[in-house]
């Protein structure tokens, strides 16, 4: 195989390497590649040259050789002629190919220029693509950027935009597009910013629709945990003592795991809120994000709150539906406190929190104007309260609805006060002040049970006083001591005090203040619209109507003191120890009193009327005109004593009827000695003595019979005092010894003034001194 030569060799070296070739094909090879290297390098002359001169050389060697070898120089001579011309024949066609080859490095250069032209447009190409292909890339991911923010994938969208500016778009920096979408970045940061945000604003719009639902679901769960606690307080009772959300009951009901944000009922998913944070994060917006969020949730507190509520609302749907929003929305800002630290701050959300609670309240407060059913006000305290336990076990405080309850604690009590103050007031307006008769086993228990009642005989001895029992042995219809008023007073007044604890019922931090205004407004109750009342009602003129008023005060004096103890068992732990009592109880019984002045009063009265129908003849001429009964107007005053004690006051107390007795005949006694004692009565004589000395010794003998000698006492005085006037001799009342012992009791200046009326005859009277006579009721005198 031939040998490449070096392009670099001297044309003289490839001349001798082509004329010193072995073998022809050699020859030929290395021709041809001189040739064609210097056609390629433009040294065709150079070559041709080199052959001629090699030719010289070997001509100048022949021709030496020749000269010393002529035979041989003649033989080599014609070969030499020979191989001249086949130089020539050779150099012609050297040259021919010469040319030849010229003309095809000309057209090679030509092509290799083109090639060369070719291989620099086909790199601009490369590059071009390759930068086309950059570029693409770019846009691609650019587009991929605006892709993303189409399917919501913000996070990605931001992430896919920081690796196109940091990596991407440094390999097209040479190219203007690179500039044009760097100055887009911002505003695609920006874009992508917006979206968020329309996505957490979707997200805080269905949070603010859902917050209601949230806060009725989170009602229910503490709803059922307030039945669980009963039920473990009822099977253990040292669990009664702790109330709902303290630890010992949250240890309890630590079992009955439930998540108000994730559950089968409402899902409440915190990913857009977090993208958003996370976006806000990277662009360097935290705390623009912060602030904007923090107006957001406060203008949608806003909007959560409406103008006004209603209370009247049976249901109580208006107020529910407020607080069930307030408690889903907190409830809501807790978590997000919790589940993206640094966004909400506790004093963030400790804020908003007292504002809706503010704004409740005054909602709350001046709607309660039209609220006047206290059982409707009970049920929106057992919302509120709900509302309060709820939000405690979520970790907020409660102070201001605590204080809160206290106002719907004063309208509730004065709803209260209200109703039964008009119920009282009715019940004492239409009793029949009757005793109460009762027809049943069933009703006389009942009544029984309700007031505070002892009867002194047990339920089968009691009968009708005068009626005899049935064949079968019934004891009914029975008569109770006191009206028809007084158990149902009884009554009003247990629903009065159960009322009052129910507002204490599932939450109410105050028990204090309830003990303190039941009190207070029992006392009110019973003083102002009972015993007040009754004392009114003393002005009638029907005495069985006062003394049943007065069975009826001594009754409720009983309750009262029975309400104080009942007062001491039912009061909490937070009110002071010791006794109550009740102002009531006192003024009833100092109405007691004025009943039964009231009574002396009209029995008194009524004695004033009969003694005053007294027809005395103190100068009777003759004794024979005196009856051996006594006057009309005694008999009729003892029968009406004894008709008044054993009908219109059989129902009093013994220790009430023997004082009206008491005072009934200390004042019947005093009437009677005025009669004498009148200005007008100028003189007696011993037939009007006579006269008046049996009407007393009547008196005396009815009060005989009485059975009580502290009765017969009132009459010493007038019975003294008629002995006086019938004494032979009138020194004994002056001789002191005397009278201590016969007329201790006869008054020292009414004595001497009836001694001075007597006389110790009888006389012949005109018509004059007749009328003169007659009992001082005619007005007549002398």
């Amino acid at each position: 195989m031939p040998y490449a030569i070096d392009q670099r060799v001297d044309s003289d070296v490839a001349a001798q390497q082509i004329v010193l070739s072995p073998s022809d094909n050699q020859y030929f090879e290395h021709l041809m590649t001189a040739i064609e290297d210097a056609g390629t390098g433009g040294k065709g002359q150079q070559l041709l040259q080199s052959l001629a001169q090699f030719s010289i050389e070997r001509e100048a060697e022949i021709e030496g050789i020749c000269s010393t070898n002529h035979q041989g120089f003649a033989s080599a001579s014609g070969q030499i002629a020979l191989v001249r011309e086949e130089k020539k024949a050779l150099m012609a066609h050297v040259i021919g190919l010469t040319q030849a080859i010229q003309t095809s490095t000309e057209t090679l250069a030509r092509e290799k220029k083109i090639l060369v032209e070719s291989r620099a447009v086909r790199q601009n190409i490369d590059e071009a693509n390759q930068a086309l292909r950059d570029c693409l890339e770019v846009l691609r991911l650019a587009n991929q950027v605006y892709d993303l923010l189409g399917r919501k994938s913000h996070y990605s969208a931001l992430r896919a935009l920081d690796e196109l500016q940091a990596v991407h778009l440094l390999r097209i920096t040479k190219y203007k597009i690179a500039d044009t979408i760097r100055k887009s970045i911002p505003d695609t940061k920006k874009l992508i910013a917006d979206a968020v945000m329309t996505d957490l604003n979707t997200w805080l719009f269905r949070i603010r629709e859902t917050s209601q639902f949230l806060g009725e679901v989170a009602f229910y769960h503490i709803e059922q945990r307030r039945a669980r606690h009963k039920d473990r307080a009822e099977k253990s009772m040292s669990l009664s003592n702790f109330k709902l959300n303290s630890a010992v009951e949250s240890v309890a009901d630590e079992d009955e795991e439930f998540d108000i944000l994730d559950n089968e009922d409402v899902q409440v998913d915190f990913t857009p809120l977090f993208e958003c944070m996370h976006i806000h994060d990277a662009l360097g917006q935290k705390e623009k994000f912060r602030v904007d969020y923090a107006t957001t949730r406060r203008q949608q507190k806003d909007l959560l709150m409406p103008p006004s509520v209603t209370l009247v609302d049976p249901e109580g749907s208006s107020l529910s539906e407020l607080l069930e929003g307030i408690a889903g929305f907190a409830i809501i800002e807790r978590a997000t406190m919790s589940k993206a630290p640094g966004l909400r701050s506790s004093a963030d959300v400790d804020e908003l929190w007292d504002s809706m609670c503010q704004t409740a309240i005054t909602l709350v407060s001046n709607a309660l104007s039209e609220v006047t059913n206290a059982e409707l006000l009970l049920k929106i305290k057992g919302i509120i309260a709900l509302f309060i336990q709820t939000m405690t076990s979520y970790g907020f405080t409660v102070r201001l609805l605590d204080a809160f309850l206290l106002t719907l604690f004063d309208k509730y009590a004065e709803l209260l006060k209200r109703r039964f103050s008009d119920d009282f007031q009715e019940i004492v307006s239409t009793d029949d002040y009757m005793p109460m008769p009762i027809h049943k086993p069933d009703e006389y228990d009942k009544v029984v049970n309700v007031s505070w009642y002892t009867p002194e005989k047990p339920r089968e001895e009691l009968r009708i006083p005068g009626l005899s029992n049935l064949a079968n042995g019934c004891r009914f219809p029975c008569v109770l001591p006191f009206s028809q008023m007084y158990p149902l007073c009884c009554i009003d007044i247990r629903n009065f005090l159960n009322q009052f604890y129910f507002f204490s019922d599932d939450h109410f931090q105050h028990l204090k203040v309830i003990d303190e205004t039941l009190k207070t407004s029992l006392d009110e109750l019973l003083c102002e619209k009972v015993c007040q009342s009754l004392v009114d009602r003393l002005s009638t003129q029907y005495i069985g109507q006062i003394v049943q008023i007065l069975i009826n005060l001594e009754h409720f004096e009983v309750a009262c003191q029975e309400l104080e103890q009942l007062l001491v068992a039912a009061r909490s732990n937070a009110s002071a120890g010791g006794t109550v009592v009740l102002k009531a109880t006192e003024d009833f019984r100092s109405s007691k009193k004025t009943a039964e002045k009231r009574i002396f009063e009209l029995v008194n009265s009524k004695i004033d009327d009969l003694i005053g129908t007294a027809e005395y003849d103190w100068l009777a001429r003759t004794a024979s005109a005196l009856d051996t009964e006594p006057s009309n107007y005694m008999q009729t005053l003892t029968r009406y004593l004894s008709n008044i004690m054993n009908t219109v006051l059989l129902g009093l107390p013994t220790e009430i009827k023997e004082l009206i007795y008491f005072d009934a005949l200390s004042h019947a006694a005093t009437m009677i000695l005025s009669l004498p004692l009148s200005p007008e009565v100028k003189s007696i004589n011993p037939n009007g003595v006579a006269a008046l000395a049996q009407d007393v010794q009547y008196l005396t003998e009815f009060v005989d019979t009485l059975n009580n000698p502290i009765l017969k006492e009132n009459l010493d005085e007038l019975q003294q005092t008629v002995t006086l006037m019938q004494a032979e001799s009138s020194d004994e009342f002056y001789d002191v010894a005397t009278r201590n012992k016969k007329y201790g009791r006869v008054d020292a200046m009414n004595g001497p003034l009836l001694l001075e009326k007597l006389t110790h005859t009888v006389q012949v009277q005109t018509k004059n001194d007749k009328l003169t006579a007659l009992s001082s009721r005619f007005g007549m005198k002398s």
